[in-house]
């Protein structure tokens, strides 16, 4: 049987009362307590689940965001050591793509650093050595915790921001619907390959795209027209070398999605299917004892 329970304390105290055997999505402080807790065992998985930042307003040439070095100083405000290790635990992979790294044509991109004197350097330069009004954050309020500490590290560089937390369906219709301005910390667990992923959220006509380069809309055509694979990986690669080096996005890391399981489970199922968040095959879950 399963149970809707959409408050992560609610969903732990069940865990602990023997109320439910699994629970998804544990977090911070509750799953460390989960860690302490006998008999319950904290089950981490990585799906294909970037987070990042988008800058959504980078194509005015009117906003602050339209400067490559000030999209580069958000880039290096970001403490997502700090962010992984107080949220998920560690779990998480610090990444510099918003393509996960099990997808096939994902190119390895450097790993993002975090050096706030940089930061405040490049603001300088860019003509903000005091800062400025950076605008509304948006987010999914599910993931509110991962935004408030993004906050924070902007906030100590110089970027004053307004964090505005929309209710799930409310942000993906805004965020979909060109809605959002500034900054969104945005992500994506959905399947596929580095192509599928840089069409919905790269290239002109993309679902979330508020804005695109030719040259990145035509690399895309020419690879979605290319048979060779070797040939199709290559236009691949520059196109995420592009998406990098235009700092298009600040991302964050790739997903480290905790779960619970109780002293009653013997194969949770957690792991089984490569890339999946959640428990499956459920014929292969078992109970202790059946």
């Amino acid at each position: 049987m399963f149970r809707s329970i959409p408050e992560e304390t609610t969903r732990l105290a069940a865990l602990q009362r023997g109320e439910v055997d699994i629970v998804y999505s544990i977090r911070g402080e509750l799953a460390e307590e989960l860690q302490r807790t006998p008999g319950l065992t904290l089950k981490p998985v990585v799906p294909p689940a970037p987070f990042w930042v988008y800058f959504a307003d980078q194509w005015d040439p009117k906003s602050p965001w339209h400067d490559e070095r000030v999209r580069r100083a958000a880039s290096f405000a970001l403490d997502r050591q700090a962010m992984n290790d107080a949220i998920t635990l560690g779990y998480s992979k610090i990444t510099g793509s918003v393509i996960p790294y099990s997808f096939e044509f994902f190119w390895q991109p450097p790993l993002p650093t975090y050096d706030p004197a940089k930061a405040k350097q490049l603001l300088a330069e860019a003509g903000h050595p005091d800062g400025f009004d950076a605008g509304d954050f948006y987010c999914d309020s599910s993931y509110s915790p991962v935004a408030e500490a993004a906050l924070d590290n902007f906030q100590a560089a110089g970027f004053r921001l307004r964090l505005r937390p929309l209710e799930r369906a409310a942000f993906v219709e805004a965020y979909s619907g060109k809605k959002l301005k500034n900054l969104i910390l945005g992500g994506s667990g959905a399947f596929g390959n580095a192509a599928t992923r840089l069409e919905a959220f790269v290239v002109k006509g993309g679902a979330y795209v508020y804005g695109s380069y030719p040259d990145l809309d035509a690399l895309y055509q020419q690879q979605a027209a290319e048979l060779d694979h070797k040939k199709r990986a290559a236009i691949l690669d520059k196109m995420q070398q592009i998406l990098a080096e235009r700092m298009v996005y600040a991302p964050v890391w790739q997903l480290g999605f905790i779960n619970g399981v109780g002293p009653r489970v013997g194969q949770s199922g957690f792991g089984l299917i490569a890339d999946f968040a959640y428990t499956a095959p459920f014929e292969d879950i078992t109970i202790k004892g059946t």
